[in-house]
């Protein structure tokens, strides 16, 4: 469903607004406008506007985190690309250095904890 979505909102917004090359920008721009979003609410979740206070939930922020993440698969499609691969490719590149980087397990364990598999 979320691999459909953003081909249906790249498609959309294909033909609502082309599909040049200063469309790509403002889509690629526009993962920036939602990741500041995002720092607004952690703001008022953290209050740190005494004249607001306390004004978002982490709830608020996961949700704008959402968008920016959906916005740039949206992105990833417009380029051309197929969302759900470039996204699968990001994934292997961190599973890997995780692997590097992880500390061995205890004999008989894997890294979950669990025995082995």
């Amino acid at each position: 469903m979320i691999w459909t979505s953003a081909r249906d909102a790249r498609a959309w917004l294909d033909a609502a607004n082309g599909t040049g090359d200063t469309e790509l920008t403002c889509r690629i721009l526009k993962i920036g406008e939602e990741a500041g979003e995002v720092a607004a609410a952690w703001i008022g979740v953290l209050g740190q506007n005494p004249r607001k206070g306390v004004t978002h939930t982490r709830e608020e922020v996961a949700a704008e985190l959402a968008d920016v993440a959906f916005t740039a698969l949206v992105a990833i499609e417009s380029l051309g690309l197929d969302a759900h691969a470039a996204l699968a490719a990001c994934v292997a590149k961190v599973h890997a250095r995780l692997g590097e980087a992880a500390p061995a397990a205890p004999a008989g364990m894997n890294r979950s904890g669990n025995g082995d598999v």
